[in-house]
């Protein structure tokens, strides 16, 4: 009689929401093929969900900006350290990484020096700043797992194992088949306001469409709003926030999730982040905007490689969705930008065409799947 083998131990690292939720979908996928794994790691509410055990919040670690992480130096630093211990302690057997590349990349040079695999999932923007990080994970990651069809080749180049595996967010099954009818499309009178995951991109946004809200509303009366509340910004904020700047705009705050924002609202003011590619998968027409301190601004102008910050406009190689970044991304000018798209149907109606074909570069559902069958042939090799 074979002895009994202990179940296979995973630690798991997503520092911001959005790998949070990713991370979740593969921990599902995984244990689809062997329910004993055990997960343990950095996260939030969706890994938690999952049935990881969270050491440390997610939440006291993600920023913003380069500047903005000076405030955030002491938790970083005592996270690092607590995942270098848990990594000495507890050996897993294989180590997740999802996007944040800093501290990621720390502990998967812990990893390293301890024997222990390392898989990233949802690699490093080399493609847009800092590509000289390409040397470093080469050097202390096992296997790539890319949901972005341009990033295969760049790791392929330098002869490091890569899976494209698609994008997760189409694993969530956001309405990709909607009816392409005017009717079963949401009311273009609810915009919908989503202005980021972290608690600073809501005070630097937020202001800025609630006043950009006021002035459509001068122009376009019949128009309502509702504000995208992710899980990690409190709810207090957001009130203070509406209190202050919101006028005579009183919105709806919605904290089922962006795909309810984007179930009811036929058109979207978004933050430039993964939020953006959800409503080009949703097919909700939207202008990006992003503000940063100045200083961030500045530096990330002299290290940023590529024409637009948008996804799905980066995905398309041009610019399909307005982008309106620092100075530009005015009240006044998001409103002027709003109002001529909704006064074109034939625009929003081409804009859409243009997401659902920009949106099929991506493949199909199933990147939580094929991630976990790589993850599952890294554990393989450890028996």
């Amino acid at each position: 009689m074979e002895p009994l083998q202990a179940p296979k131990y995973v630690m798991i690292i997503a520092g911001e929401a959005s790998g949070d939720l990713h991370g979740s979908l593969l921990v599902r996928a995984m244990r689809k093929r062997s329910p004993a794994l055990f997960f343990s790691g950095i996260g939030g509410k969706f890994l938690r969900e999952a049935g990881v055990r969270i050491l440390v919040e997610a939440s006291a670690l993600s920023v913003v900006g380069l500047t903005e992480a000076i405030s955030k130096i002491p938790a970083l630093l005592k996270g690092m350290a607590v995942v270098k211990r848990l990594l000495k302690i507890l050996r897993p057997d294989l180590l997740i990484l999802i996007d944040f590349p800093d501290f990621n990349l720390f502990a998967a040079g812990v990893a390293k020096k301890l024997g222990i695999p390392v898989l990233y999932y949802i690699s490093p923007q080399i493609w847009a700043w800092r590509s000289g990080r390409i040397n470093k994970i080469k050097k202390l990651v096992d296997h790539v797992a890319v949901i972005l069809p341009f990033e295969r080749d760049l790791y392929a180049a330098r002869d490091i194992p890569v899976t494209f595996v698609g994008h997760p967010l189409l694993d969530r099954g956001y309405y990709a088949d909607r009816v392409e009818t005017d009717a079963a499309l949401p009311d273009n009178s609810l915009i919908g306001l989503l202005p980021g995951s972290r608690e600073r991109e809501v005070i630097r946004h937020l202001p800025i469409m609630l006043s950009a809200a006021q002035q459509l509303t001068r122009q376009i009366p019949k128009l309502q709003f509702a504000v995208s509340l992710a899980p990690t910004v409190k709810r207090e904020l957001v009130d203070s926030v509406l209190k202050t700047h919101g006028g005579h705009i009183r919105p709806e705050i919605i904290t089922e999730g962006v795909d309810r924002v984007f179930q009811r609202c036929g058109f979207a003011i978004v933050a430039s982040g993964t939020v953006s590619l959800e409503a080009a998968i949703s097919g909700t027409p939207m202008v990006i905007i992003y503000r940063v301190s100045p200083l961030s601004y500045w530096l990330g102008r002299m290290l940023i490689q590529v024409r637009h910050i948008g996804l799905v406009n980066l995905i398309a190689g041009r610019e399909i969705v307005p982008e309106l970044i620092q100075g530009e991304a005015s009240p006044q000018k998001i409103a002027a930008k709003v109002a001529a798209m909704l006064s074109d149907a034939a625009g929003l109606d081409q804009l859409r065409n243009q997401l659902r074909s920009a949106v099929s570069a991506l493949g199909g559902p199933g990147a939580s799947d094929r991630t976990a069958a790589v993850a599952m042939a890294l554990l393989e090799k450890q028996k």
